[in-house]
């Protein structure tokens, strides 16, 4: 047995791939990351449950308005 450990993927770590790419050049990363980490706590408040493609969809409207926000700042 060895002392390293690997640390298991999120279970939304797809979801944060496909709107990384999405919103390149728009959010960073960690934009992307905090926004399925909301839409995650959201889903699981709401429904009791998150499945990916829920969350999905909620961290993709979070970050379409925040670039709208954004976008209206100039």
């Amino acid at each position: 047995m060895t002392d390293h450990t690997e640390t298991d993927p999120t279970p939304y770590a797809d979801v944060e791939t496909v709107l990384c790419d999405e919103f390149a050049g728009i959010h960073s990363s960690t934009t992307v990351t905090r926004c399925v980490e909301a839409a995650h706590y959201g889903a699981l408040e709401v429904t009791g449950y998150a499945h990916p493609s829920l969350v999905e969809r909620i961290a993709r409207k979070h970050l379409h308005v925040l670039a709208l926000v954004a976008s209206e700042r100039g």
